[in-house]
């Protein structure tokens, strides 16, 4: 489908900047009238989901001056040049709240917005923290939010949480700890992640949430 709709010719950079730029591009449409799009390319992001203990999560608050409001999020940010997701959770994780995560959990991967942009957000489980020290950028307006598990659930239902990505990294979450409480009683069998240790080994095992 991607090829029938899609015109190939060189795209036009009409923005640079350091994390992302925008491409002028042409859609194929049904009457084979090309339709001009801009595209905003990203190299991708992750999204984290700490758990402090088996019944509380951190989220920050942070400043987003696009809407000039603090929103209550996950830890996330974007991949560096030659980066791989598995490397960036764990940074991102120790600059934005100070938290080391011992044990890493690939959940699932997911486009923000792909009406307007590429990005791919990789969402990622942290467990068995150890406060270090966070080591956040110049400007960056974070502060930590620890809030118990069913707290965070309510944020989302009752419209305090906003943001997509930690709507989604929450939700996604609270669906496999209810699959694997589920599995404990008898009921569904909870979902298959494949796990990363700290030190890069990979295992694919059931997801331990309590």
């Amino acid at each position: 489908m991607r090829g029938e709709l899609f015109v190939s010719r060189d795209p036009e950079t009409l923005l640079v900047t350091s994390r992302f730029l925008v491409e002028r591009v042409f859609q194929k449409t049904r009457s084979d009238a090309p339709r001009e799009r801009a595209i905003v390319r990203h190299p991708g992001a992750v999204t984290i989901v700490p758990m402090v203990d088996e019944h509380h999560v951190c989220l920050i608050r942070n400043f987003r001056i696009s809407v000039e409001q603090t929103l209550i999020e996950l830890p996330a940010g974007t991949l560096e040049p030659n980066e791989t997701p598995e490397q960036t959770a764990p940074r991102e994780l120790l600059e934005e709240t100070g938290y080391r995560a011992e044990r890493w959990t690939e959940l699932t991967a997911f486009y923000m917005s792909p009406g307007v942009m590429d990005e791919r957000m990789h969402l990622f489980l942290g467990e068995e923290l150890e406060m270090v020290a966070a080591a956040r950028e110049p400007g960056e307006e974070i502060e930590n939010l620890v809030v118990t598990w069913s707290d965070a659930i309510e944020m989302v239902h009752d419209g305090t949480i906003r943001d997509a990505k930690t709507i989604v990294g929450l939700l996604y979450c609270d669906r496999l700890r209810n699959a694997c409480q589920d599995r404990r009683g008898g009921g569904r069998r909870g979902k298959l992640v494949r796990r990363h240790s700290a030190i890069g080994r990979d295992t694919t095992e059931m997801t331990n949430f309590e």
